[in-house]
Order: structure tokens, then C-alpha cells, then sequence
């Protein structure tokens, strides 16, 4: 019988030795199981062919076609990722509802003697499990923001909390982007179905009687946009805002941002992005200080002029959330453990676990 996930841990529980992805390349790329590696049956063009003969010819015409290139999408498979697996492999198998892709793939390898499963429902149910958790359910955890103007090293912040076992959700990391118009990481960003699977993991593995640490932001990460429910959450929830100098933030912001400064091409296109907000002197003093190399000098001029307003126009619609404002005058590496240390003692005195 068909395996019913009835939750987003299931996966993790159930100990498969892996899940495989039957659907397209182009199906697995905009979003998959947690884990799960893709083996297509038919490709992006098989796909469309069998689909067309289907509609424009005859279903069985497209079955017959369909069977012949699933065996031998599956030869190659058998061949090639699966040569070195053992006689008690344990694989978990689905398609796009849990149908003919799937279970054509589950039948070949339950005949060489493998104990294979299939989903039920597919990646349909796995994606209607993440709406539910997104959409449909509150938060788990009771949340704290982690604040502070831009350069604040509340990222790098918010990964030590975790090494202090604070519950925390990384949603820059999720989202793989920074969450500002130098944000860009290597590799771009998911879409926003992997991203939403991603943040539906980590919201359902939290501890409801724990608070969750949650990074500032907006109510997009770079172009992927936060649930209404979680985006609610935080902004009602208490905050920890890391007050820190100028000098100190941008000197943090040319190393915590060196890739996109080594890269003087990316780095002038992403100044150049900011000239319908700006004057066209301002825009040139910013190139000038790229091209000397002056990236202090450069991220605290971005600052002044164009990020601390903005964050401060921001926060003043969270003037009467209660919360802590940590100082610092350092954001060197060496500081950094000892704010951690602070601001998990304020999470304590927020979330009135003391």
C-alpha cells in the first residue's frame, strides 16, 4: 500500500535509505521532497511528446510510447545511480500525484527484489502538508526578532544563537540571499515553492515551549516572499535590536560582503540599480569609492544616505513592541561570541523565561 505522509517530519522518522523523484528535471528543480534525488522517467521533452500524443492523438498511443521510454529511462538508471545499491536498499518513490510515472518506476525495482514504497498522492500531498503548515496553522513557537540596522552582524549573530541551542530560523539562509539589494549569493535563489518547503520544515520541527530567534527583515527575502502568518507573528513579536556605530557596522560589511566586492562588474551594476532613488553625484561618489577600493568608506555611505533611513522609517512602526537594545562599539570576530552571550540573556528576559 501506498505510504500516506501525514506529516512534514514523516520523512526523517521513516528512515528510507532514499527518496527518488521520478518527475521532470524541471518539476524536481522548482521543488522536491527534502532529501530526495531525481531520476526522472521521462525528461522535460518526453514529457511534452507523450502529453501532446496524448491529447492531439490517442491516450493509448501516448501510454505505449510512454511504457517504452520509462523502460528505458529506467535501464539507464538500473546502470548507472542505482548499479551499487544492495539487495536490502530500501528506496522511496513518487511522481506528481503518486500515479503511472511512479508506479511504473516502483514495479521495475520491486521486481530486482528491492523493498520500494511510493507516496501516496505524490508531491501533491507533501506540497499540500507545507501549505498547511505556512497558511493554514499559527506558529508553533512563540517569537523574538533579532534587530538592528543594517551591518549589525545579526545573521552571523543568529548562527551563534543556534550553537547555543536557541531555537532559530535562518531565513536569509533559507532563502539563500542577504536580504538587501547587494544580497545576491552564489547559486541565486530557490523558487518559492522550495523556499516555502524549506520554512515549512524548519516551522514544524520547532518546540512549542521554546521561543524561535528570527532575523529582522521585510516582508521578502530578495524576491521570495514570507507566509502571512509567520510575516504576522513577527510583527507582534518582542525585540532584541543590536545598537551598533556606523564605523563599526561598515567596517563588518567589507568582510561580510567581500564576495560582491572582489566582483567590481556585479558590484558597480548593483550601485548602478539605486539611481532612481538617488542623485546622479551621490550615485558617482559611490562608483568613484568602488573603483579605489574603498569598500569601508563605501558601506558607510550607503548607510547614512540610503539604508539606516530607510531601517529607521521601518521600525518606528514597531515603536511600542517591547523588547531590549543591546550596544556595542565592536563587530569584530573576536566580539562577536560575547554579544551572542547578551543577546540570549535578553531572549530570556523577553520571552519571560526568568
Amino acid at each position: 500500500m501506498p505510504l500516506t505522509l501525514s506529516s512534514l517530519l514523516d520523512l526523517d522518522r521513516l528512515g528510507f535509505d532514499s527518496v527518488i523523484d521520478v518527475r521532470s528535471p524541471s518539476e524536481f528543480a522548482e521543488d522536491h521532497l527534502p532529501g530526495a534525488i531525481n531520476l526522472p522517467v521521462l525528461d522535460d521533452a518526453e514529457r511534452a511528446r507523450v502529453g501532446t500524443i496524448y491529447k492531439q492523438q490517442s491516450p493509448f498511443l501516448a501510454r505505449k510510447i510512454g511504457a517504452a521510454l520509462v523502460a528505458r529511462n529506467a535501464a539507464t538508471h538500473l546502470e548507472g545511480a542505482l548499479a551499487g545499491m544492495g539487495g536490502g536498499w530500501r528506496p522511496l518513490v513518487y511522481c506528481w500525484r503518486g500515479g503511472q510515472r511512479s508506479g511504473s518506476f516502483a514495479t521495475i525495482l520491486s521486481q530486482v527484489g528491492w523493498r520500494v514504497e511510493l507516496v501516496q498522492g505524490g508531491y501533491k500531498s507533501w506540497r499540500r502538508l507545507v501549505v498547511e503548515e505556512l497558511h493554514d496553522r499559527e506558529v508553533r513557537s512563540p517569537v523574538v526578532i533579532l534587530d538592528g540596522n543594517t551591518g549589525s552582524a545579526k545573521t552571523e549573530i543568529l548562527g551563534l544563537l543556534a550553537g547555543r541551542d536557541v531555537q532559530v530560523i535562518d531565513l536569509e539562509g533559507l532563502a539563500n540571499h542577504r536580504g538587501s539589494l547587494f544580497g545576491h549569493r552564489a547559486g541565486g535563489q530557490p523558487s518559492q515553492k522550495a523556499f516555502e518547503g524549506r520554512l515549512a520544515m524548519a516551522l514544524a520541527a520547532l518546540d512549542p515551549s521554546r521561543p524561535v530567534v528570527v532575523e529582522a527583515e521585510s516582508s521578502k527575502v530578495g524576491n521570495l516572499a514570507l507566509p502571512k502568518k509567520l510575516w504576522a507573528a513577527m510583527g507582534e513579536a518582542p525585540r532584541i535590536r543590536i545598537a551598533a556605530p556606523v564605523a563599526a557596522r561598515a567596517a563588518y560589511l567589507a568582510r561580510a560582503y567581500a564576495d560582491l566586492t572582489e566582483d567590481r562588474d556585479r558590484l558597480d551594476a548593483t550601485i548602478a540599480l539605486l539611481r532612481h532613488l538617488h542623485p546622479a553625484d551621490v550615485i558617482e561618489t559611490w562608483h568613484a569609492l568602488a573603483a579605489a577600493g574603498d569598500h569601508v568608506a563605501l558601506a558607510e555611505d550607503l548607510m547614512r544616505r540610503h539604508y539606516d533611513p530607510r531601517y529607521e522609517k521601518h521600525r518606528a512602526r514597531f515603536d511600542d513592541a517591547p523588547g531590549a537594545v543591546i550596544a556595542t562599539d565592536s563587530l569584530m570576530p573576536e566580539a562577536l561570541d560575547a554579544l551572542a552571550a547578551r543577546v540570549v540573556a535578553a531572549i530570556e528576559r523577553v520571552s519571560g523565561r526568568v
